[in-house]
């Protein structure tokens, strides 16, 4: 086995008032996660107020692009400069973004601030997370995980409803400022009663790791985020660029004593595993938020509103899984909570694979309830588990490293979904694109005609299908990878490297 000494099952750092810590980072965990369910509601009016309608996919694709690439920075210069310090720059760089986009006056403007916000919306979750693996034992983390996911679960609810009401009652621009005084309070809470005692060292920051680390994986997910959007010889040159900062970047970092990305970190079997296996199930994610409204508007004639419950009911599913993945995983193991949740999310792929036009709506909801189990139980297994792995200086990129791959596998899930949806309409009925928007907005869908909206809904509901197969193979690898993991570990049985800071 790759871990070979036995970490002592108690909290790396001892704090009088734990609860009021955990309730400070879920406060901050709330400010991302309710972020882009917010945005999201209120973009058609703040396209409308501010125009430039054609650029407006790239307010989401800054704000992720930004954010993926400094999740690894922040979690490595939190294991050496300490994890306050850091949450607060992030954080503030959150805020100042956050002020600036409500302050813009055109798309572009916001587009960059946007940028600003990602540059330290990076810090926030993933550093909120590394705290709580800090102040907890692995057993307690199992279960602090479940309100952790709560977050994400009630932000999902609340978010969008929020933003209809904002729009509809105040100016757009209260949908950003609305998080100011969230993360001022976890800052506060931080700040007051957070003890941190950071080892005093001479450091060498790993600039050089810093810039490629930002220009290959900044090159790879702009050419998937935005590959429709971007001719094929910008792609091409993006996934070039990419692809060849990667392999500097794994040729330098071999080589440096404190890398920013640890190498060897991800040569142990169970940070492998779970970050593969994490990649693979919000790949396979996607396929819900992604590909289920297009199937049920434009294949099944359903509204917004009925994609929308069909789609909640993941939020309601993931939230309740999360809880029993973290009392679950105690009694058993990371490898059976694991394989529970991929295989949920096999049997919820596999659900969505075998939809057809004339289904009942429980049928897609179900599908997604199901997804939603699987989850609850792979993201709070594999968090618990690489956290556990890990010894307390590496806990910062430890955790950062399970989020990236987690933001990774979103991207690739729903470019790879939405390549699939477009090239297969295209290919079934060339030159239909415009057509196909038509049938997804119930107002232009009835003008189409009966012959025209059934060519329309059978090629859409056919490449659809071919994108829901990816989703079972996808589905599938992750449980091959939760398989894979140790047979006996648990958060009451984790060995763990022992290394010296």
């Amino acid at each position: 086995m790759d871990q070979t000494v036995a970490q002592h099952l108690r909290p790396a750092v001892i704090v009088p008032r734990r609860g009021i810590v955990l309730v400070a980072a879920l406060i901050a965990t709330f400010m991302p996660a309710i972020e882009s369910t917010i945005v999201a509601t209120a973009m058609p009016t703040i396209v409308g107020a501010l125009g430039g309608f054609n650029l407006f996919s790239w307010v989401f694709a800054a704000y992720l692009l930004t954010m993926a690439v400094t999740i690894p920075i922040y979690g490595r210069l939190a294991d050496i400069y300490g994890r306050k310090r850091v949450f607060f720059i992030g954080t503030g760089i959150f805020m100042l973004g956050t002020a600036l986009c409500g302050l813009a006056s055109s798309m572009p403007m916001l587009i960059l601030f946007r940028a600003v916000q990602g540059l330290g919306g990076g810090a926030i979750q993933p550093i909120a997370m590394t705290i709580l693996g800090d102040i907890y034992t692995p057993a307690e983390r199992a279960r602090v995980q479940g309100y952790s996911s709560s977050v994400f679960g009630i932000s999902a609810v609340v978010g969008p409803a929020l933003g209809a009401f904002l729009v509809q009652h105040a100016h757009w621009s209260i949908v950003f400022w609305l998080n100011l005084p969230i993360g001022f309070v976890s800052i506060i809470l931080f700040a007051l009663l957070l003890p941190e005692l950071v080892e005093r060292r001479e450091h060498r920051i790993d600039y050089v790791g810093g810039v490629l680390l930002v220009v290959g994986i900044g090159s790879l997910m702009l050419a998937l985020v935005q590959a429709r959007s971007l001719g094929v010889a910008t792609v091409s040159l993006l996934l070039a660029v990419g692809i060849a900062g990667l392999a500097a970047l794994y040729s330098y970092e071999r080589r440096v004593a404190e890398p920013m990305l640890p190498l060897e970190l991800w040569h142990r079997r169970v940070v492998l595993l779970c970050n593969l296996a994490g990649f693979g199930a919000s790949a396979t994610m996607m396929a819900v938020t992604v590909l289920l409204p297009v199937y049920i508007q434009g294949v099944m004639g359903g509204g917004p509103g009925t994609a929308g419950l069909a789609i909640g009911s993941v939020s309601i599913s993931w939230m309740f899984a999360a809880f029993v993945a973290g009392r679950l995983m105690i009694r058993t193991s990371y490898r059976v909570t694991a394989a529970i949740g991929a295989g949920a999310l096999v049997i919820g792929a596999a659900m969505l694979a075998m939809l057809e036009p004339a289904s009942i709506l429980l049928w897609p909801a179900t599908a997604a309830f199901v997804m939603g189990i699987g989850m609850g139980f792979c993201n709070t297994t594999f968090l618990v588990a690489i956290q556990a792995t890990v010894a307390s200086h590496e806990r910062g990129i430890g955790t950062s490293s399970q989020m990236f791959m987690r933001i990774i596998g979103q991207s690739v899930g729903a470019a790879s979904f939405g390549a699939i949806i477009n090239f297969g309409v295209d290919r079934l009925l060339p030159g239909s694109g415009n057509l196909v928007n038509r049938v997804l907005d119930p107002a232009t869908r009835a003008t189409l005609g009966a012959d025209n909206l059934t060519r329309l809904a059978d090629a859409v509901g056919v490449a659809a299908h071919q994108a829901f197969l990816l989703a079972v193979v996808l589905a599938m690898a992750t449980l091959a990878a939760a398989i894979a993991l140790p047979a006996r570990l648990s958060p009451v049985r984790t060995p763990v490297r022992a290394s010296a800071n």
